[in-house]
């Protein structure tokens, strides 16, 4: 039995692979990459390396085994089709009779058209008669302290969630929560709503910010329609504007407040705080 990671050198699939590591000998994890040359150090280590495409049907056609377990980490195309994408290491799952297929989904709560290519998927997976685990991972603190430059530069947090709250954490902690599923018992058939285990405002968020440079930022509420805007001149390709608008125009509605604890639980930690997180992006 194997453990294989789907977009293992992404953001999120390496802190899996490399939390994976400290809890079983390396020779038992597979990561799956479109570029073997992103995964050398991985492959240093002793983890195995698998090169597939989720748009390469034919590249998953003998990549797994009865009794592996499976983290299929969603795509970030989405101008390909990722539902089409997903159902691609589905089947070859299915076909293959693993063990455990676990998705990194989106939380129930959140209606913005992003959630849409993970409901289907979701849908797929159930249909396809597999053991499955949804992990509905809110929001990350890294889709805000990865991005400071504008902020800072501007003095200012731009966004359309108007006083909604968020409950946020960071990649490592969502890492957490699927190593712990993919190396653990009792997790199959189970859906689990992750998030942060303190909400947090765009206001605080800006105060945050203040505290720690010592400069004065404040937090600017803008509608979803300016922000896509705003995003667009700045470059942002489509259709992420109208995407990442819709996500804010759920946060004002509180569709990213995620209470129930189950991502600290499931990590057997506390979730890092938005300060900490702030604290390390001003730090590099």
């Amino acid at each position: 039995m194997g453990i294989i990671v789907t977009g293992a050198t992404g953001h999120l699939g390496r802190h899996v692979v490399e939390q994976l590591l400290g809890k079983v000998p390396a020779d038992q994890v597979t990561a799956v990459v479109r570029n073997p040359a992103k995964a050398d150090d991985l492959a240093g280590r002793g983890v195995r390396l698998a090169v597939a495409d989720y748009n390469t049907p034919g590249t998953f056609g003998e990549l797994f085994s009865a009794g592996d377990k499976v983290l299929l980490i969603s795509g970030n195309e989405f101008d390909k089709g990722r539902v089409q994408q997903h159902r691609v290491v589905i089947d070859a799952a299915e076909a293959a009779g693993v063990a455990l297929f676990a998705y990194t989904s989106a939380p129930g709560t959140l209606t913005a058209a992003l959630a849409d290519d993970h409901r289907a998927t979701e849908e797929a997976l159930l249909a396809s008669g597999l053991p499955y685990v949804l992990l509905r991972n809110g929001w990350y603190h890294e889709n805000y302290t990865e991005n400071l430059a504008p902020v800072l530069e501007h003095g200012a947090v731009v966004q359309a969630g108007g006083e909604g709250r968020i409950s946020s954490a960071a990649r490592a902690d969502y890492a957490a929560a699927a190593v712990a599923v993919l190396t653990g018992e009792g997790h199959e058939n189970r859906t689990y709503e992750l998030g942060g285990d303190e909400a947090w405002g765009f206001a605080e968020y800006a105060a945050e910010l203040s505290r720690q440079t010592g400069r004065e930022i404040a937090y600017t509420p803008v509608s979803a329609d300016a922000y896509a805007g705003i995003l667009s001149g700045a470059g942002v390709p489509e259709p992420l504007p109208a995407v990442l608008a819709g996500v804010d125009a759920s946060i004002e509605k509180g569709e990213l407040v995620v209470p129930g604890g189950e991502l600290s639980r499931l990590a057997g930690r506390p979730t890092t705080p938005l300060a900490e997180a702030i604290r390390a992006a001003l730090g590099d």
